[in-house]
């Protein structure tokens, strides 16, 4: 079965995003981070690594042949336009990935996620038919995220401003989940949504 419907599951920082999709897994469903694929797709041995390193050089890797994340993240920081490069090489590199992991074989449930940070910033909603987005007011993400990490919360804070406002991404939400609830009650929320989604596209 390869036609099931894809979810977007989106949500700011610290918002609970891989929290509320384990939650769903535990129902069934099968889900892609795309972050994950982000990383898997520029691993040592890759076409992406390759590229990336004859075109920044050599010393963008590490000693042990993978990438020097730190050192790109600079480089496209300062620079847009290598910034815009790298976007233009990875991209479309992800988003086949996204596609080939989001429908697997032998699997009988409806409706699959895709668990993405930048799911309304990048072109990555239009591989959804919905957006789910997993909310949580900013002063918790702050919290969350400073005991979860080590950044300051002036880097954290400077994180939620480059993302996309709280109230732009709820208003492009079909659905949302509060996940500053006890974790009991965002449990149910998730198994009410899943229950609905498995009538909607069953």
């Amino acid at each position: 079965m390869a036609d099931q419907v894809v979810i977007g599951l989106t949500g700011g920082i610290g918002s609970g995003k891989s929290t509320v999709a384990r939650q769903f897994g535990s129902f069934g469903v099968h889900w892609v981070d795309a972050d994950d694929v982000a990383r898997e797709v520029v691993e040592p041995g890759t076409p992406a690594l390759a590229a990336i390193a004859e075109h920044f050089g050599k010393d963008i890797l590490t000693d042990g042949g993978a990438l020097d994340r730190a050192s790109l993240r600079q480089i496209v920081f300062e620079q847009p336009e290598q910034r815009a490069w790298l976007e233009s090489l990875l991209h479309p590199i992800i988003r086949e990935e996204l596609t080939r992991q989001l429908h697997p074989l032998d699997y009988a449930l409806p409706y699959v996620l895709l668990v993405s940070p930048l799911l309304l910033e990048t072109d990555q909603h239009q591989l959804v038919e919905r957006v789910l987005v997993v909310d949580v007011p900013v002063d918790v993400q702050i919290e969350r995220t400073m005991a979860r990490d080590t950044n300051s919360r002036e880097q954290i804070e400077r994180i939620i401003a480059a993302q996309m406002p709280r109230g732009q991404r709820l208003a492009q939400a079909d659905a949302i989940i509060d996940n500053s609830q006890p974790s009991d009650r965002v449990l149910a929320e998730v198994r009410a949504l899943h229950e609905a989604f498995i009538v909607d596209f069953g």
